[in-house]
């Protein structure tokens, strides 16, 4: 998206279900209909479960998904709007082509409880650093840090802050300094997009057609970035934290859920709404917090590092410094959702970037 924005090249709105618009015109589709069911998030990773966080206020509970046993930590973190189901099928690449263990996690204000969810500036955000902790103690395994475009900036600032003592590596997907350049044009996107819809499946189908170009990631990810407000039973709609810790003071919220469900079954042919889990338009005043400063920050990291981009589009200092600090590879033909659009190219450059470093070794037989 920040791609498409920064070349004000903004696709236009996605095609209405059964048909596309040529020139003005409906078309048919050639060929079988696609199929937008959802998929589970069981498919790609081994385990789902919730890490509760210690802090000044009480507890912060965040989202985890896991896979492999051994090996180092692929610590992932995504873009904003969007979910750790983003990362599932790259998951389950990278897993069959080195040895590694996998930990993606929902940031805050995402697929997480916290005590105060509209705090998004950078320096909160880098509590990713207290997971880690939570996860693994005084002793943790070593740890490459991975994340795109918002999640790459925290990626960025929680590196550079040495809140993960045992880091090996840092990669980034396509986020840099120059992203500033195109938030200007953010909102007139955000504005752009649906607000609600009718179901799941036509959620995928939309982001199929203008943000995701890999339609098995689009499958399994879009749960992650949408929410239903009725009674939901989408398979692909993971339960919230929120819907599964009740206290004291939620009871009325509860029992108003459990009053729409009641309305539900007392009128099914009353449609499920899926409004957005975020409201990527209120972090605005965030956004200069995430990406100022981003590539003097990157480039100070003092582990090795991997810049993968969609386009070549580096300012003078990651120009002066990809020379000599870090290692860059462009994936051409992906959009802003690079890991989802190719989850095979970002595996092979990532697989063959830690055995060049010695962090792991291939698998037998890759």
């Amino acid at each position: 998206m920040e791609r498409q924005l920064h070349l004000n090249l903004l696709a236009s709105r996605p095609p209405m279900p059964g048909g596309f618009q040529s020139g003005g015109s409906k078309m048919k589709m050639p060929g079988r209909k696609r199929d937008f069911t959802p998929l589970s998030w069981s498919q790609y990773f081994e385990t789902m479960e919730d890490v509760e966080v210690e802090n000044d206020n009480g507890k912060d509970i965040f989202r985890i998904y896991c896979s492999g046993a051994h090996g180092p930590v692929l610590l992932l973190l995504h873009g904003g709007g969007h979910s750790a189901l983003s990362w599932a099928v790259f998951t389950a690449v990278i897993c069959s082509r080195i040895d590694c263990r996998v930990v993606a996690m929902d940031l805050r204000a995402h697929d997480s409880k916290v005590r105060d969810p509209d705090d998004l500036s950078a320096e909160t955000m880098a509590d990713v650093g207290k997971v880690v902790e939570s996860l693994y103690g005084d002793n943790p395994p070593p740890i490459m840090i991975i994340g795109h475009s918002m999640g790459g900036a925290i990626a960025v600032h929680t590196a550079s802050a040495n809140l993960i003592p045992s880091l090996i590596g840092l990669c980034v997907i396509d986020v840099v300094e120059t992203a500033m350049d195109a938030l200007n044009s953010m909102q007139n996107f955000l504005r752009s997009r649906p607000k609600t819809f009718k179901s799941l499946e036509n959620a995928i189908e939309w982001v199929k057609s203008g943000q995701i170009r890999n339609i098995e990631s689009a499958r399994v990810s879009m749960g992650g970035q949408v929410k239903c407000e009725e009674s939901c039973s989408s398979p692909g709609v993971s339960k919230s934290i929120g819907e599964g810790i009740i206290e004291e003071d939620e009871e009325e919220e509860v029992a108003e859920e459990t009053s729409k469900k009641r309305l539900k079954e007392d009128d099914p042919e009353k449609e499920d709404v899926f409004t957005w889990r975020v409201e990527l338009s209120k972090t605005e005043k965030y956004w200069d917090g995430w990406f100022r400063g981003l590539s003097a920050l990157f480039l100070t990291c003092s582990v090795p590092k991997l810049l993968l981009l969609a386009v070549d589009r580096l300012d003078k200092d990651l120009t002066i410094g990809q020379m000599q600090k870090f290692q860059m590879q462009v994936l051409p033909q992906c959009g802003h959702a690079v890991h989802e659009d190719a989850p095979e190219k970002v595996a092979d450059a990532l697989a063959t970037f830690m055995v060049r470093h010695k962090f792991t070794e291939f698998k037998e037989g890759f």
